[in-house]
């Protein structure tokens, strides 16, 4: 199964992938009628017969598969008599290492509809006697038979149901980067249904359906086989998530091995849903009569007939390019699959479209409805499924199937990509209320073809493996840019889109959004309010396709604070004019402020000011005082108390010991020495919000640890390690001073792997090296912690000799585990 020298597995041949389970079987079925034997027969000279069902009914058990059984009996009295019997020969089973899933049911409990339990009825299709009654299994078989041809339709339709709700849990990613080869879409699940709903058309009255795939689909079968068997074996047990680690071991080249595991699940999904699509038209009569009525979408060139497109005259395809674009464009904007014959034209006629759009032209009045139209996002992936896509534009098959291995990208880079322009796309008919001003911002984009381009083409250079991939995705766009004809000043907003699509979440991530340098800054890179919009879009669009919890509600809002930054910043609307305190001040009021930075103003209005002086009031009796509140999905910790060593620092540990995740923290120091300190955190386990007094013993806790009363290291202690990232996604830390970003302070950028009490331990060393923490900006992804610190030392910024020293100091904290 490998090849001499390296550790490469062949998956692919057909023979070799089925033997092993069926040997598998055999043994098994021989264990299983032992014990039958032993156990059973003597008790049950008639009345039961034993069946293998599922898989092992197929002969199609893998090394670590569950043994599915049913124990067929006459009448249900007859097993409670024997319990002890039917118990003990289940025993001897588990005994000798096999997994067994077993039921007990009389014929009549298996030839009623159980919408419940699909399953039953499913892995009866594969049913196969092994040993008891056979004259019970006869009798039984012909009553099977009867009710799957009754019944055929309703369970076709819920077997259906609970394939999309599958697909739905792995959001139709049939490209994730570490796939599951069973339950993903275009895995052995879906192999598996194409077969079984194939079987329930063909139901007969008098026979078992007995259907094998269609030739098409036997090598991504062999495949999948041989793949899942090697994992089996690999993890001695049932494990079927294909990692990281498990493709480096299982190829000498795991991009390329990859790749032809998508190709064959790709080939699976397509014909599991067309099965899916079949079953459903058939099912519902108002989805009949909704179809009849989208019919009438027909025009001279293209027909419809149960939401499929079909071509009305398929032989001018190879002779007419353009009309595939055409087509293309009839699907963005009725929202229209292509029929699989209409796929089978266009594979054909790929020849002469690759020979037509290789050669300058105006091309782009032909595509641009196609990016522009409300279904876009559907034209596309159906124009990559097809192959048009890389034909038009070869450059997309750079990264088709791309696997750039990372811990917070889930996707391959054209999945990716696609899942990007959806998220754009579905802005249109947003109901959140959270992605309104998304939606409103999208509808005011004057050519949304060019947002659909430039996404289509922003992560194009990271076939190098996406450090630094700009350049190389400007050189592909300005190429097919060329090759289209494109006018000059589209070319110039898609140059920028591409070239500053990362600048937003740069700031989201890196930047003080408070500081007058930041919103400068960010308008100088972006030039215009239009570019600003689309920008704002596209990241909205690229981050949401990251994985599908990228875009938390805290990272949308940061999104939308730095349009709101910019936009204010392009149209001279500066916050100026609000940074001071007004006359009608109280003295109290006054004394308050007085040596706050005059971004405490910009960011907090009167009744939080008000509240903050309600907090150093009590600070002033206690020592301390604690504010704790929930806002939507994070909560606000804020801490007043007179200025100490170390005090962000503790109360940073304090929450992390609680395994709160800080999104921001923000400190405050007026001239009289009282300290005002922000936290803005995540509860991802939900701890406060399932056991309410936890909150009062979290408040408790930061007083205590503020108060010097509680040791921070103590509590960080007590949590349990992270599970460490694969090997492949180990991070070296680095760290880097920007003495420009800031007109008063130093902006530290640190990149690390993420760890309990990461924060408290940077906080401590900042401040251990003599240095004022002004702001931190906390952003963390997966394993990956981006942590910025505004830091002066002495009322200035730090020199390069405490530059020098801190990032040595820094870096040591930062490095990690084992």
């Amino acid at each position: 199964m490998t090849t001499a020298g390296t550790r490469h597995y062949d998956f692919s041949a057909a023979p070799g992938a089925l033997r092993p389970l069926e040997a598998r079987s055999t043994l098994v079925e021989t264990a299983v009628r032992r014990a039958f034997q032993r156990f059973l027969e003597a008790a049950f000279p008639e009345g039961l017969a034993l069946m293998a069902v599922g898989g092992f009914g197929r002969q199609e058990l893998f090394p670590h598969s569950d043994v599915d059984l049913l124990l067929l009996v006459e009448r249900a009295v007859l097993a409670e008599r024997q319990r002890g019997r039917v118990s003990a020969f289940l025993q001897e089973l588990w005994d000798a290492g096999l997994r067994v899933s077993h039921s007990v049911r009389a014929p009549a409990e298996c030839c009623e509809l159980d919408e419940r339990n699909i399953e039953l009825s499913v892995s009866l299709l594969d049913q196969r006697f092994l040993a008891g009654d056979r004259g019970l299994h006869a009798k039984f078989v012909l009553q099977l038979c009867r009710f799957l041809h009754r019944q055929r339709q309703r369970l076709a339709f819920h077997l259906g149901r609970l394939v999309r709700a599958r697909h739905a849990r792995h959001r139709e990613a049939i490209y994730e980067l570490e796939p599951n080869i069973k339950e993903s879409p275009g895995g052995l699940r879906d192999l598996q249904l194409v077969r079984w709903l194939s079987q329930f058309r063909a139901a007969a009255p008098d026979r078992l359906p007995r259907l094998d795939l269609p030739p098409e689909l036997e090598p991504a079968r062999a495949f999948l086989f041989g793949l899942r068997s090697w994992l089996h074996a690999r993890a001695g047990r049932d494990n079927n998530l294909l990692t990281f680690d498990l493709q480096e071991e299982a190829a000498a080249d795991p991009a390329e091995f990859m790749r032809g595991y998508y190709h064959h699940a790709r080939g699976v999904h397509r014909a599991a849903v067309r099965e899916l699509e079949t079953v459903e038209s058939h099912a519902s009569p108002l989805l009949a009569q909704f179809q009849d009525w989208r019919a009438r979408l027909a025009n001279a060139e293209f027909s419809v007939s149960r939401e499929q497109v079909f071509l009305r005259v398929p032989h001018q395809l190879p002779h007419d390019a353009p009309l595939i674009l055409r087509l293309f464009e009839y699907v963005a904007r009725h929202g229209m699959r292509l029929a699989a014959e209409t796929e089978r034209h266009v594979a054909a006629a790929l020849p002469r479209l690759a020979e037509f759009a290789a050669a300058p032209r105006p091309f782009w009045p032909a595509l641009r409805p196609v990016l522009s139209l409300p279904h876009a996002a559907l034209a596309l992936r159906a124009m990559h499924e097809t192959g048009v896509l890389k034909t038009v534009f070869p450059e997309w098959g750079r990264i088709e199937c791309l696997v750039i291995r990372d811990f917070y990208h889930r996707y391959t880079v054209d999945e990716h990509t696609l899942r990007a322009i959806e998220s754009l796309w579905s802005l249109r008919a947003a109901d959140d209320p959270a992605a309104r001003s998304f939606a409103e911002l999208f509808a005011e984009v004057d050519d949304p073809a060019l947002l659909t381009f430039a996404l289509l083409f922003h992560d194009l250079g990271k076939v190098g493996g996406g450090a630094g991939h700009i350049p190389e995705s400007l050189g592909a766009a300005e190429a097919a840019m060329e090759r289209i004809q494109m006018p000059a000043p589209a070319r110039h907003t898609v140059r920028a889109l591409i070239e500053h699509h990362l600048d937003l979440s740069a700031v989201m991530n890196s930047r003080d959004l408070d500081d007058p340098a930041t919103a400068a800054a960010l308008a100088e890179r972006v030039g215009t309010l239009e570019i600003l919009k689309q920008l704002t879009l596209v990241t909205y669009a690229d981050i949401s396709a990251v994985n599908p919890t990228a875009l938390t509600p805290w990272r949308r809002h940061l999104l939308w604070r730095v349009y709101l930054l910019g936009c204010r910043q392009l149209t001279r609307a500066l916050e100026s004019e609000r940074i001071t305190a007004g006359p009608a001040d109280s003295h109290e009021r006054a004394a308050f402020l007085e040596g706050f930075p005059a971004r405490y103003l910009r960011t907090h209005e009167k009744a939080e000011i008000e509240a903050h002086r309600e907090l150093e009031r009590r600070a002033r009796e206690r020592g301390v005082a604690v504010d704790l509140r929930k806002q939507d999905d994070t909560y606000r910790l804020t801490l007043v108390a007179p200025d100490r060593p170390f005090l962000l620092a503790a109360a940073a540990g304090a929450l992390a010991s609680f395994g709160m995740n800080i999104l921001k923290a923000e400190g405050f120091s007026n001239r009289a020495g009282t300290v005002l300190d922000e936290f803005v955190f995540a509860d991802p386990l939900r701890t406060l919000e399932l056991n309410p007094p936890e909150a009062d013993r979290l408040r408790a806790t930061v007083e205590r640890v503020v108060l010097g009363k509680v040791d921070v290291k103590t509590l960080l202690a007590r949590r349990p390690p992270p599970q460490p990232p694969s090997r492949r996604s180990r991070l070296r830390p680095a760290v880097s001073f920007d003495a420009g970003a800031s007109e008063a302070a130093t902006l530290i950028q640190i990149i690390a792997e993420d760890r309990p009490g990461l924060l408290y331990d940077l906080a401590r060393t900042i401040s251990s090296a003599g240095c004022n923490i002004e702001l931190i900006l906390i952003d963390t992804q997966a394993h990956k912690a981006i942590d910025v610190f505004y830091v002066t030392a002495e009322g200035r910024k730090l020199d390069a000799a405490r530059e020098a020293a801190l990032g040595e100091s820094l870096l040591a904290v930062c490095q990690p585990a084992g």
